[in-house]
């Protein structure tokens, strides 16, 4: 399935955006092979037109939008399991279903997919090593039967096989076998290797090759002594039917460990006179016995005549073979097995016929000697040398051996019972972060005869004791020689996160006897560390046993052999013949081969190994000549992909064989066309595992080919005009462009994790498994949101102090202003269009790069008018400091948090000045004060110069002013806004010119309340109306309408979950919303719609309430943002970090908070509607004006007023009749009353 990506050209504002409208060509209904369907998602109709620009801040390396079903934000796996993965229209990584440990190799048979790893459950179903899948249903088929890992798979549809190779047992055959496409297994005619395969392909003249770790064909043997691994039965738990009542002979455990065959109380067991009876054993680990050696008793005449074997728990009575001592003739039993009388016969041997792998049995004594049965002895035996954790299970100290197996352990260890597992095993809790010496156990197995061993570690799944999520890795380490090159074995690093039981291989190789001096031993160790990929406080390891397995098989191999599927059996003789296996037989000792694929005319080989012309890499074209291409290369190579002419290799080496061809750091390419390497970029820090093809698209309509590597490495080596980049073990070449992705300045997906394999399913749909953590865009820390998310121009780093550590990441059920120790990215920005001036501040905690090349620490500013130039505040404040709120007033800005420094020779605590129109710090405000001072939120009071500021303080400079302080811009001082109100601020908000509500855990007047109100006018603070009903601080809130009566807040319960709750202007609701238990909100904020939903009690038709933070959704998981509408809670959108982290988004941003004002209501200029206010305003004046005049006229009327004389003589006349005391007197009374009708 190809993904069309395709970048956008920079908007009007600089800003690099990646277009749903370009994202896909396929439809919103895409499907996979005509079957699974991708279900699309509807549009959230967020109204983003009225609001200017929108920014996204938070903690994440990639962000989508949630667009199809199926797409989450989980991180990819780091505890070893895998899963099988398709692509979503939009180009993001889908899990179709997981595997408990990696999927290695992928092959389509007849129309099935095939799987091959070192799982032991895909999709939660028991099928080790193997499964099919169906691709148009996504149903697993288990294949049984197989135990160990597979490592490679050939599909063959025309022969109608599977070859599978790997470090397995499967029928007859070890490390290689078929499957056939009647769904059953059919060993080769070679059975085999006598060590792992590694890779296997088909030659050009068809050929099938197989490459690995062997040194010949054929299956495992006993020792040459076999049958002599003594299973203890002194542990047991031993019991009898039918014993007799005579003192000294009753009990059934005195023939255990008594190998004498000496009759006698206490050393005999006796059946009651003439009656039937059994005697049986059940233990707490599996076994599958050999030989059972049984010594019949002689005591008063008595013995067992005939008995018969049951294993347990399968209830079946078992063959076995056997000499007749009277006849020396082999003969055959099963239900009347015969015990001799014979005094001279101390003991009779009885071989099992059958393998039988029983956990207990029982012998069935039916008809005896004398008075009654009995005996004097047993003992059993496998070929199996196992070393077992509980010593318990290991050989008994009466065995016939000097050095019986044995265990020893230090560590918090206790007994596990077995569950579905072979045995009961040790287990070991231990708390993080991990120490390598916290626990061990180092098994001593009995090795009797020195020789070439298959050393393996069984490890029992974690799903009966339900430890999944506790596991993680451990160390093996092993001495196998007393000295000598190959004293100890390589150490390896394994996951225990099987579900089911598994084992793995370990070594093969040369080990030496157990002595009196030398004891050959295997360690097992936790791996320091592993706080990030093990959720919760503790770690749990466990251990069980180790098996060893003797080698002897047809040799005249080294890592290479050539079967004809034509041919039914395998002559040595032939080998000769074969230019692979003679290559092969040019290879130093200890070689191995990795990788193997093939083209029309050549098949290239590649490993460890090297010869007199070539080192580790090799061809071998159609006529079976050899081309040393270029001589190889000068290191381990461990995976290919052949395409076209073109050979890219992963592993280990930094040059060719001849040092010709610098910059090939574990990576290159081969040129098949002119015989050169070649290096990408100058490859990287540490080993290649994979390589692994997909397909990106970079420009508007081209399909790009890219190369996807995983591995061992940290960053991406320096080269040409390319810096050194992080790259946490995945990188992406890009062929079209020379260069990896992460240097690619252009919109591009997000991509991290781990690629193992892919398969082509059809033309266009191809699957891919790993483990990925993908989203739509790339963006680091901060997005642009419009009708598409965009990025800023500008690449957000974390703190070098948290690069490579756990400490980012989203702070369970806190704050940001409380959690400021693991804060990282961008936590909040504003907009600055003041003065002509188009800024974008971010603050935060991280670092970036300025214009002039310099580092920005935690506040950034871009600037839009100068070619999106990026600046930083320089040195003088610390690189510590983390920013949580930005509020600019004029050309000021103000920006709080923890933050520390000095500016312009004054102390900064808090709280900072920066003048946006000079880009430089103005005069400090006096520093703020307290234990622990942090600023979580600044606002400006509306239409005056006023900053209020809240957060975690108890003094502005010398001003006692807890929680919170205002400084007046244009006096330069700190002022306490009230005396009432103390404690910590989380978030504020105006709901008017002069009313502020502030949440956190505050008091008013020395009562706790969360959630308060501030009237300015009265300088007077006062608990929020129903606050009481507030279950706990309040970390997060916004109005609810646009005149500010009703606010949404989230908070923090006493139990630690988050509330959401909606005050309608009379009382507070909650919003009937279920949050999981690990939701974290740090913003709120209301949306209006463009298209209605069904209106509810708490938010309208037209509206959504959008979370921020790390939100819980049952059903679904976490969301860096979700919407509520009332009814429902759905994602938002998603993030991703390059950590194996969660992402999470602090907060949205933007230039106009327009958030209740819709297009359709703002149809008329806004000059119309200014005047339209005026006249209407004017008009009420002139009926408030003629109103007025009419009452007075009343008012005079009815009080005997009548008209004044109108003539300039009268009037005057009138005026001086008037004494002037009552002139005057009439100015002191009140106004009339009103009438009275």
């Amino acid at each position: 399935m190809k993904v069309f990506l395709r970048a956008n050209s920079a908007t009007t504002r600089s800003q690099l955006s990646m277009s749903s409208s370009w994202l896909f060509t396929l439809a919103s209904l895409a499907s996979l092979s005509g079957a699974i369907t991708f279900n699309s998602i509807p549009d959230a109709h967020l109204d983003t037109s009225q609001l200017g620009r929108v920014g996204i801040a938070g903690d994440f390396s990639g962000i989508s939008l949630y667009q199809y079903e199926g797409q989450t934000e989980q991180p990819f796996n780091t505890n070893g399991s895998s899963q099988l993965l398709t692509r979503l229209p939009n180009g993001v990584f889908l899990n179709l279903l997981e595997a408990d440990a990696s999927i290695q190799t992928m092959c389509v048979f007849q129309g099935e997919v095939m799987l091959g790893g070192n799982f032991t459950s895909v999709g939660g179903i028991q099928s080790p090593g193997i499964a099919s899948v169906d691709p148009s249903t996504s149903q697993i088929t288990p294949i049984a039967n197989l135990s160990g890992q597979v490592n490679t798979l050939l599909c063959d549809d025309s022969a109608g096989k599977v070859y599978v190779g790997g470090s397995f047992r499967a029928a007859d055959s070890t490390n290689a076998i078929t499957w056939l496409a009647s769904k059953s297994w059919a060993s080769l005619p070679f059975a085999g290797f006598n060590g792992p395969v590694n890779s296997i392909t088909k030659a050009p003249g068809g050929h099938v090759i197989f490459g690995g770790t062997f040194t010949g064909l054929g299956n495992t043997s006993t020792p040459s002594t076999p049958n002599e691994q003594v299973i203890n039965l002194s542990t047991a738990t031993i019991a009898a039917d039918g014993s007799t009542s005579s003192a000294g002979f009753s009990d059934p455990k005195n023939i255990v460990c008594k190998n004498g065959g000496v009759d006698g109380a206490g050393n005999t067991w006796l059946l009651e006179d003439n009656t039937p009876g059994a005697w049986r054993a059940s233990f707490n680990f599996g076994f599958e016995p050999r030989k059972l050696r049984l010594y019949n008793t002689h005591q008063d005449g008595r013995g067992t005549r005939t008995w018969r074997f049951t294993a347990q728990p399968i209830n079946g009575i078992l063959n076995f073979t056997y000499i007749d001592p009277a006849t020396n003739q082999n003969l055959t039993c099963t239900s009347e097995c015969p015990l001799s009388n014979d005094p001279s016969v101390e003991f009779q041997d009885f071989i099992f016929v059958n393998t039988i792998g029983m956990n207990g049995f029982r012998i069935d004594v039916s008809d005896w000697y004398g008075n009654g049965g009995g005996l004097d002895g047993i003992e059993l035996y496998q070929n199996d040398i196992f070393a077992y954790a509980i010593n318990d299970f290991n050989e008994p100290s009466c065995a016939n051996t000097t050095t019986p197996s044995e265990a020893t352990a230090t560590g918090p260890w206790t007994v596990t019972q077995s569950g579905q597992s072979n045995s009961q095993y040790l287990s070991a809790q231990l708390s993080k972060p991990v120490a390598s010496d916290a626990a061990s156990v180092v098994f001593y197995p009995d090795i009797r005869e020195t020789g070439e061993y298959i050393i393996r570690l069984y490890t029992p799944g974690c799903r009966q004791d339900n430890t999944c999520l506790s596991r993680g890795q451990i160390s093996v380490s092993g001495t196998l020689a007393s000295s000598g090159v190959n004293q100890t074995m390589p150490t390896r690093v394994l996951y225990q996160t099987n579900e089911f039981d598994k084992y793995d291989q370990l070594h093969i190789g040369s080990v030496d006897a157990s002595s009196s001096s030398f004891r050959p031993s295997i360690t097992l160790t936790p791996v320091a560390g592993q706080s990030d990929s093990i959720p919760g406080d503790n770690f749990i390891m466990v251990a069980q046993r180790v098996g060893f397995e003797r080698i002897n098989s047809t040799s005249g191999l080294n890592g290479l052999f050539e079967y004809d599927p034509s041919q039914t059996t395998i002559d040595t003789a032939d080998f000769t013949s074969s230019a692979f296996i003679a290559l092969g037989s040019t290879f130093s000792s200890d070689s191995a081969v990795a990788s193997l694929v093939a083209n029309n005319d050549r098949t290239f080989v590649g490993g460890n190994f090297t010869s007199d012309n070539v080192r580790n890499i090799i061809a071998i074209n159609s006529d079976g000549q050899t081309m040393p291409l270029d001589g190889g290369l000068n290191g381990e190579v461990l995976s290919m992909y052949l395409s076209q002419d073109q050979l890219f290799v992963g592993g280990r080496f930094n040059n060719t064989q001849n040092g010709s061809t610098s910059g090939l750091a574990n990576v290159a390419v081969y040129d098949s066309s002119s015989n050169e390497w070649t290096p990408l970029g100058a490859g990287v820090d540490g080993t290649v595992t994979s390589i692994v093809p997909t397909t990106l698209n970079l420009s508007d309509s081209t399909t790009e080919d890219v190369i996807t590597l995983s591995g061992d490495f940290a960053r991406l080596l320096a080269f040409g005009s390319n810096a050194a980049v992080e790259a946490n073990g995945f990188a992406v070449w890009v062929k079209s462009q020379s260069n990896w992705l992460q240097n690619l300045d252009t919109p591009a997906p997000f991509l991290t994790g781990v690629l193992s394999t892919s398969v082509t399913v059809s033309d266009n749909e191809t699957l891919y498994a790993g483990s990925v953590s993908s989203q739509v865009l790339r963006a680091y820390g901060t997005a642009t949101l419009s009708n598409e998310l965009g990025t800023f121009p500008i690449k957000i780093q974390p703190p070098a102090s948290l690069l490579s550590s756990s400490a980012s990441g989203v702070s369970q059920h806190a704050s940001l202003a409380n959690s400021t120790e693991t804060v990282t990215g961008v936590v909040t920005g504003a907009f600055d269009e003041n003065n002509g001036r188009n800024v974008t501040v971010l603050g935060g905690h991280f670092t970036a790069n300025a214009s002039n090349g310099s580092t920005i620490y935690n506040l950034a500013f871009i600037d839009g008018a100068d070619s999106n130039s990026v600046t930083g505040l320089g040195t003088d404040i610390s690189e510590d400091s983390i920013f949580l709120a930005l509020a600019i007033q004029s050309d000021n800005l103000f920006a709080g948090g923890r933050v520390n420094g000095t500016a312009q020779g004054s102390s900064v605590n808090g709280l900072l000045s920066y003048n946006l129109a000079s880009k430089s710090f103005n005069a400090q405000p006096p520093a703020l004060d307290g234990d622990n001072v942090v600023v979580s939120s600044i606002k400006v009071r509306p239409n005056t110069g006023d900053i209020y500021v809240g957060g975690s303080f108890e003094r502005a400079g010398s001003l006692p002013c807890p929680g919170v302080c205002v400084f007046g811009t244009s006096s330069s001082q700190w002022n306490r806004p009230g005396f009432e109100l103390g404690g910590d601020v989380s978030s504020m908000m105006w709901t008017s010119d002069s009313v502020l509500v502030a949440g956190g855990n505050l008091t008013v007047n020395g009562t706790t309340t969360f959630l308060t109100s501030y009237d300015a006018s009265g300088a007077h603070w006062s608990a929020f109306s129903g606050a009481s009903d507030l279950p706990g601080p309040v970390i997060a809130l916004t109005p609810a309408d646009n005149g500010g009566s009703q606010i949404w807040v989230a908070g923090t319960q006493s139990n630690g979950s988050t509330y959401l709750m909606k005050y309608d202007g009379s009382a507070w609701k909650s919003a009937g919303v279920e949050l999981g238990n690990s939701t974290v909100i740090y913003s709120l904020q209301m949306f209006t719609v463009t298209e209605s939903h069904d209106s509810s009690d708490t938010v309208d038709a037209n509206q959504v309430l959008m979370m921020t933070g790390s939100i819980d959704i049952p059903g679904f998981g976490t969301a860096s943002s979700a919407i509520f509408n009332g009814t429902t809670l759905r994602p938002y959108a998603l993030t991703s970090n390059t950590n194996s982290a969660t992402g999470s988004i602090s907060r949205v941003f933007v230039q106009n908070e327009n958030f209740f004002t819709s297009p359709e209501n703002n149809d008329m200029p806004l000059v119309f509607v200014a005047l339209i206010g005026l006249a209407i305003s004017l008009g009420v004046m002139v009926l408030i004006v003629l109103a007025g005049l009419a009452l007075d006229r009343y008012r005079k009327k009815r009080e005997g007023y009548i008209p004044a004389p109108t003539s300039m003589f009268d009037r005057g006349s009138g005026m001086q009749r008037i004494p002037p005391h009552e002139l005057l007197h009439s100015l002191n009374q009140g106004v009339p009353g009103a009438p009275h009708v």
